[in-house]
């Protein structure tokens, strides 16, 4: 497809990206939260210095990006959107991916988030960025602003963007870390700021000797936990103004959050006056959208596909019955 997609078609692709949210089979319930980080993931890795990165190229389909281990799990957010992308082919994995996070935050409350659509798939791993761009959760304040300084953030968009943590759950298969931040990891509020600010936690070494912040609630007879990135927000003394503002006031928040993560999968995105992007692999190759993800392995020479695991979908299914079945 070289013409440009029209707001109407994106429309469409938003809204069978909210018909497959509901996976009572993965996690919570929901594909939601794993959709955000997948966004995220794949435009986080911009490097303001040398614009390199970003969320054109969608890059995770090759085995250089996919398979760092930053990004494990993320194979279950590519599979739940390969049906979109099989109805809709002329989509390119770039905006899919960016869309879907955006479509997400939105249907599990969060605040209207501006996408613009444009970005095109690289062709071949040339462009890859290097491993080691994404943020350690086992780090503190330094890190933080190492990494997301890279991309042009600031202390406060930092926070902001770091409240994407009411989402989700970290998985000790993964990252190592184990457990959910908030009570309802599929609904997007300002709740971690609020239990990050106001609750006790408790150090503790897990078996597999990754150390994370846990608060077990009486009540609720059930346990939170946060990263030591999460409470570098909380102690860091330019961080914490920023935590306590969130805690406090959720409409702040919203609005923080809605301008930070536009701003995130925008990164190493270049655009004209009327919006079209001027990337220059977008120049060279129109609105070029890989095809999609096949079951059985091609020639690496003739196909853009994914080399992590050619038929990735049902290994999946089979891991997601097993994840239920213990909670």
């Amino acid at each position: 497809m070289t013409e440009k997609p029209t707001p109407q078609d994106f429309d469409e692709v938003r809204k069978d990206i909210v018909k497959l949210l509901h996976q009572p089979e993965y996690d919570d319930g929901s594909a939601g939260p794993v959709l955000v980080r997948l966004a995220w993931h794949s435009s986080g890795t911009y490097d303001e210095e040398t614009d390199t990165g970003g969320s054109n190229g969608a890059g995770m389909r090759y085995e250089a990006e996919g398979g760092d281990p930053a990004n494990a799990g993320l194979q279950h957010a590519r599979v739940f959107l390969e049906p979109v992308k099989s109805k809709h082919p002329w989509i390119t994995y770039a905006d899919l991916w960016t869309l879907a996070g955006i479509v997400a935050i939105k249907e599990m409350g969060g605040p209207d988030i501006e996408w613009k659509g444009g970005r095109t798939d690289y062709v071949d791993d040339s462009k890859l960025p290097p491993r080691g761009r994404l943020p350690d959760g086992a780090q503190g304040s330094d890190h933080l602003r190492h990494v997301f300084g890279r991309m042009g953030f600031s202390d406060q968009e930092i926070v902001a963007l770091s409240g994407a943590h009411n989402l989700g759950r970290c998985h000790s298969d993964r990252s190592g870390f184990h457990g959910a931040w908030v009570h309802n990891p599929t609904r997007f509020t300002n709740q971690y700021f609020r239990l990050l600010s106001s609750l006790n936690w408790e150090k503790v070494k897990k078996d597999n000797g990754v150390e994370q912040f846990e608060y077990y609630d009486e009540d609720l007879e059930a346990g939170l936990m946060m990263l030591p990135t999460d409470m570098a927000l909380r102690d860091d003394p330019h961080f914490s103004p920023w935590v306590k503002k969130y805690a406090d006031d959720k409409g702040i928040f919203f609005k923080d959050f809605a301008a930070v993560f536009a701003k995130l999968v925008e990164l190493g995105i270049q655009r004209d006056d009327q919006g079209r992007i001027t990337n220059l692999d977008n120049e060279k190759g129109g609105y070029h959208a890989a095809p999609k993800k096949q079951r059985e392995p091609g020639s690496p020479g003739k196909t853009s596909d994914d080399k992590v695991n050619i038929d990735e979908a049902g290994p999946l299914a089979k891991e997601n019955g097993k994840f239920r079945a213990r909670l």
